[in-house]
């Protein structure tokens, strides 16, 4: 039996983000699904009445469906290996007809393509003559190149892929990849001179390398087949000895050129301490074989090198044993894991095969140090080693925290590639971060090099180069070269590069201070895995997972920190529990970011110094903890400094009071009424008008007397105004202004200025002089009221029963209903002032014909929505659903009309509810009302599980 994959498995065979998410939304559509062998099978019901075919081939792996999809693997493919990995599909005795017609013509053909093929020696000469002569062709084009100057050549992608395109007709694949990769370094590479120059010389020492084909030794003349681009087929693989060890995993990337995937799995042998790299090749989609364990993964296997003089490819062999993860990495003194020992390894692999591009190693106990000059692996004793430049390794940074860590990556010319971190028992991968970075200096090379790369720009018909300024042995080497300018350049070249990449000496760096212990419980595992899938799809689910987890207090491992810090940045309202999980290694990494350090500040002291000279968030900041801690201090070093504040802050500092507002608080706020910024006035004003004693509150009770009174009759109350032509000094010292353009009242076609006045009067003035007025608040909103100022009147009274949270006011206004269309919103924060007793009573008394006004005032309910509203939604649902089955046409009737709707309830619905939603889809006659149903409860089981994780 074929055991399930796991889900990062299946994840990574996703050709895109959108398939795997759309393939996580199909689990409810899958029916008669069966695993039996390598065969895994399933039909999913579309938008159409017949249900797809799925097929997935465990062994290649290779899929059959038949949706019109191109993408390989296909939404419904992914969406059932999902499903087998999570355990929902179940071993069957045989295959179903479908699945056996197509898993038997794999299997005959692949028996046909696996016949061995004797190679026909006549047709090798024939293509070792066709490269021989385009090797050739080569040689003099790169002779003219530096001859006429690199600046003068043509450096166009045209120019190369001409190039490129002789040597695949050729059958030297090897220097086409060259060559096809020359122009991006021309465009985006500051040093590219020196880039090009290098190739050029490699290639050339690669073309004298193959003249002398039959001269070299088997393992060498190996290595330049390899690099010129000879087959190599794996049957000759196997037949190399096998090398049997421990083989740990420390990386695997995946790479795409011209729907070419290319997989390279990095293994580390733990008893031989030997490298090795296998590469599995897909074209179209990622679908690679899942023979390959997965990271931090341990298989005692064998492994068959493809021949060379320093053998790193590799192809799988026999196993022994089963898979299992591995937790600590092996002490051996004579195979250190320093730097200097990879620098020996490097360069003896270097000596052995001139033209390797990189060499992977192991670093232990280094530490990640970011510099002026770039990024930097340093040990203790500060030697270190530099990282490419354009690589970014924050999540590296993040992972040691400024302790030492172990660190897998691939060493080149260019510098270091992080490929994984070994930490705490675990292995964590890198992602690449490499961006395009205009500021990104490359090392300078030996004054050497860049004499070289000087007579190379201007050509060697123009100049020669200067032997005195390289290094003895090879001023020495380049004495006995040909006696062609040109191509005594480009062997002059090849010898520095070799010179220069195989006598690395390394730099010094001073590490990091390290960040803080920070003593609370590290986040479980799966809720970690999670998390971070949830912060990158942006989940509608997060805010529920932080309320789940702020009791536990936890804090998130160091490689989720990075994203954590991104996310809080786009985020203001999850920034405080984002901030809160990344903790003291959040901080200390936020203050190393330059997008992110300001992002997190540094803990507020109560320092005279900080009031004094900080900067304003510092100062606001520092203002808002004393008056939590002491409002009348608090007031009091404001009361001091306001005559020399100015500029926006005041008004900000002057809303610092409404923290514990007070009568005490009062002659401040008088005072900034007659202030000269009219947000200061309007602060002040709106902070007055919070109390119902104070002289403002006073001062409009009097003018809402002057403007407005009451005239009581046997069946009614009329409300008669007398609104002012134009507001008094003191009237406008209190905020009364004609702000037309915020209200837009108009009354015969033009602004009513009047209007605006009046909702200004009435939103100040304190309810319990209307109710004084009025009466009750359910007798103030039947009063008659002209129609001119009934709009204002009622909208004052909004902003007044908000402002002082009054639930009597608001319940009465909203009994009333609101005078305007546009004005749902404020309807719905009157709702969500009403107690959730009340608020729930009235949604369940509205039925399906008011799904709009449930739906708008849904989001005042909270989370999780009440039982009784939560059965109640779940029954309309159903009641369209059941109109969609009988009568499909109607317009409004299918899920799509309603998502938004279906959206809240995946969010808010009890978790509780799943059963009862999947109960509800077998039910459902509409097949997209049954998938929408399906979702819901895959929505609800996910946070389930999301919140179980936290426990």
């Amino acid at each position: 039996m074929t055991t399930p994959w796991t889900e990062a498995q299946v994840t990574a065979l996703a050709p895109d983000a959108n398939s795997l998410s759309a393939a996580r939304k199909l689990v409810g559509r899958w029916r008669e699904c069966g695993q039996h062998g390598t065969a895994l099978w399933g039909r999913c019901q579309g938008s159409g009445a017949t249900p797809y075919q799925t097929i997935v081939d465990l062994s290649g792996p290779a899929y059959r469906c038949s949706c019109p999809s191109r993408k390989f693997p296909c939404k419904h493919a992914l969406s059932l290996l999902l499903r087998w990995s999570a355990g929902e599909v179940a071993v069957a005795p045989q295959m179903a007809d479908y699945a056996a017609a197509w898993i038997g013509g794999r299997t005959a053909r692949a028996a046909t393509a696996e016949r061995p093929r004797t190679p026909n020696p006549a047709t090798a000469e024939q293509r070792r003559v066709r490269v021989t002569a385009g090797l050739e062709e080569l040689d003099v084009w790169l002779g003219d190149q530096v001859r006429t100057g690199l600046a003068q050549a043509d450096r166009s992608y045209r120019a190369f892929e001409a190039v490129a395109a002789r040597m695949v007709d050729a059958q030297a694949p090897g220097l086409a990849s060259a060559l096809r990769r020359l122009p991006a370094a021309v465009a985006t590479r500051t040093d590219w001179p020196d880039v090009v120059l290098r190739e050029y010389a490699r290639m050339h020492l690669l073309i004298a390398a193959h003249r002398q084909l039959d001269a070299v030794s088997p393992a060498l003349r190996a290595s330049i087949r390899t690099h010129v681009g000879y087959p190599n087929p794996a049957e000759a693989v196997r037949a190399e000895a096998p090398v049997r060890d421990r083989w740990m995993v420390f990386g695997s990337r995946i790479t795409e050129d011209e729907r070419l995937y290319t997989r390279r799995t990095w293994l580390y042998g733990r008893e031989s301490r030997r490298w090795a790299l296998v590469v599995d090749h897909s074209f179209g989609s990622p679908g690679f074989p899942a023979d390959v364990p997965a990271l931090g993964q341990l298989a005692d296997a064998e492994l068959h090198f493809y021949p060379g003089a320093a053998p790193l490819r590799a192809l799988w062999g026999e196993r022994h044993g089963t898979v299992e993860p591995f937790t600590t990495l092996p002490a051996d003194a004579n195979h250190p894991a320093t730097i200097a020992a990879a620098l020996a390894a490097h360069a003896s692999a270097l000596g052995a095969d001139p033209w390797l591009r990189s060499w992977p190693m192991l670093l232990a106990d280094v530490i990640p140090t970011r510099t002026e000059e770039g990024w930097y692996l340093t040990e203790s004793g500060g030697s270190a080693l530099p990282i490419r430049p354009g690589e970014q390794p924050w999540t590296l940074l993040a992972v040691s925290g400024g302790h030492p860590v172990t660190v897998a990556g691939e060493w080149s010319a260019d510098g270091w590639e992080p490929i994984s971190v070994f930490t705490a028992g675990e292995v964590i991968d890198l992602a690449p971060t490499e961006t395009f970075v205009p500021d990104a200096t490359p090392p300078a090379g030996p004054t050497g090099s860049a004499d070289l790369t000087s007579v190379a720009l201007l050509g060697t018909a123009r100049r020669a180069p200067d032997l005195a300024a390289l290094a003895p042995a090879i001023a020495r080497a380049a004495d006995r070269l040909p006696h062609d300018p040109a191509l005594r350049l480009l062997e002059t070249a090849a010898l520095q590069d070799l010179f220069t990449r195989g006598g690395v000496v390394p730099a010094t760096a001073a590490a990091p201070e390290p960040a803080a212990d920070d003593p609370r419980p590290s986040l479980p595992r799966p809720a970690a895995v999670r998390l971070a899938r949830m912060l990158r799809e942006r989940s509608a689910f997060l805010p529920e997972w932080f309320d789940a987890a702020r009791p536990h207090d936890y804090r998130a491992p160091g490689a989720l920190c990075e994203q954590l810090l991104e996310h809080a940045k786009i985020n203001a309202g999850l920034r405080e529990p984002l901030l809160r999980l990344a903790g003291t290694r959040g901080s200390w990494l936020a203050a190393r970011h330059p997008d992110l350090r300001d992002l997190v500040r540094l803990p507020v002291e109560r320092s005279t110094d900080t009031w004094l000279f900080g900067r304003p968030p510092e100062r606001r900041d520092w203002l808002a903890d004393l008056r939590r801690g002491d409002a009348g201090a608090a007031r009091a070093e404001l009361t001091a400094a306001w005559p020399k504040e100015s500029g926006p802050l005041k008004a900000e500092l002057l809303a610092v009071l409404a923290d514990g507002l007070g009568p005490d608080d009062e002659p401040l706020l008088e005072t900034a009424l007659d202030d000269r910024r009219a947000d200061v006035r309007r602060t002040a004003a709106g902070l007055l008008a919070l109390l119902p004693e104070s002289a403002f509150s006073q001062r409009m009770r009097a003018r809402a007397s002057a403007w407005i009174r009451a005239e009581h009759r046997m069946l009614h109350t009329n409300v008669v105004l007398t609104l002012p032509d134009r507001p008094d000094a003191a009237a406008q010292r209190d905020g009364i202004t004609d702000r037309t353009i915020e209200f837009a009242y108009r009354w015969n076609g033009a602004p009513d200025v009047s209007a605006a006045r009046l909702r200004q009067v009435v939103a100040a003035t304190p309810l319990a002089h209307w109710t004084g007025v009025l009466g009750t608040p359910q007798q103030a909103v039947r009063a008659t009221i002209e129609d001119r100022f009934r709009q204002p009147i009622f909208d004052g009274w909004v902003d007044a029963a908000l402002a002082q949270h009054d639930s009597t006011w608001a319940r009465a206004l909203f009994e009333a209903g609101v005078p305007t269309d546009l004005a749902m919103l404020r309807r719905r924060e009157l709702f969500a002032l009403l107690p959730l007793p009340d608020r729930t009573a009235h949604l369940v008394r509205l039925d399906g014909s008011w799904l709009s006004e449930i739906e708008a005032l849904l989001p005042a309910m909270g989370h999780p929505w009440p039982e009784a509203l939560a059965q109640h939604v779940v029954l309309l649902l159903f009641e369209r659903a059941r109109a969609a089955a009988r009568r499909p046409e109607t317009h409004g009737a299918s899920p799509n009309a309603h998502r938004s709707l279906l959206a809240a309830a995946s969010v808010h619905l009890p978790v509780a509810a799943a059963a009862t939603l999947s109960a509800v889809a077998r039910k459902c006659d509409d097949p997209a009302w049954q998938r929408a149903f399906d979702q819901l409860a895959h929505d609800l089981n996910n946070r389930s599980m999301m919140l179980e994780e936290l426990r």
